[in-house]
């Protein structure tokens, strides 16, 4: 039986002398595995479509449960990001969470948007990396159900928290919160930006602008909320990272 999928591949393990297994996220079956017959070598037709976070439409063979790749055509690319090593780092991030969070045989509709639009404003849209992380990161949260609270003092009811309670995932006054926990700052920009990121339309998530200092306040809210919920860390992340810190330390480099 011959099925016809999209899907953007999210992982790529090399399997035998030439062939590879895809861990491919699709809109309507969630997170699947296929099989790519012959794709490492140099003649492969599926090459290009089967590349690690490419957009593609897939022809698949399913046998008793198996799928193997019979035709593969690339949708999107995403070019700029195969031309700088740090946008890929990041994008792979994306994809590396995006994978943990989504499931066999479940619409991941929103998972599955939520990272494409994420890379397309990175390398189509040339949003900044630091804002589409961070917005990334939160609005994952409330797909995945750990939405923070963030409409006012969980505790008091003031308009104007001003620490973010990571455990609690809830913005807090700094005399509200429980002693020991750990409370970042929380400027009112912040509040502002992360109230948008939690409640707005799909289509609007990158359309804010945040001042350096805010902003690296938000992304420090972000991470921190997302690996603490999640309760483990990511090797694209440090990657990304161990990137970033040495772009800051070269003076060649303006990043």
């Amino acid at each position: 039986m011959y099925l016809k999928t999209q899907g953007l591949v999210l992982r790529v393990t090399e399997y035998r002398d030439s062939d590879a297994m895809l861990t491919v996220l699709t809109k309507e079956q969630g997170l699947m595995s296929f099989k790519a017959r012959g794709v490492r070598s140099r003649r492969s037709q599926l090459k290009s479509a089967c590349q690690l976070l490419c957009f593609s439409e897939f022809t698949l063979l399913e046998r008793q449960g198996y799928y193997t790749v019979s035709e593969a055509v690339c949708l999107e690319m995403f070019q700029p990001m195969r031309n700088d090593i740090e946008l890929l780092a990041l994008c792979s991030y994306f994809a590396q969470a995006a994978e943990l969070l989504s499931q066999q045989d479940v619409n991941d509709g929103e998972v599955l948007s939520l990272t494409l639009n994420s890379i397309y404003a990175l390398c189509k849209l040339k949003r900044p990396q630091m804002l589409v992380k961070a917005a990334f990161e939160l609005r994952m949260m409330v797909i995945a159900g750990f939405s923070p609270m963030v409409d006012g003092c969980a505790v008091c009811g003031s308009e104007t928290p001003d620490r973010f309670d990571v455990a609690g995932g809830m913005a807090v006054c700094a005399g509200c919160s429980a002693p020991g926990s750990l409370r970042l700052p929380l400027s009112p920009a912040s509040l502002a930006a992360m109230q948008h990121i939690t409640t707005c339309e799909a289509k609007r998530l990158f359309s804010f602008n945040l001042l350096p200092e805010a902003l690296k306040e938000l992304s420090d809210i972000a991470e921190t909320y997302f690996l603490t919920q999640l309760e483990r860390g990511f090797y694209t992340l440090d990657f990304y990272k161990s990137l970033r810190l040495m772009a800051v330390h070269n003076p060649e480099n303006p990043q």
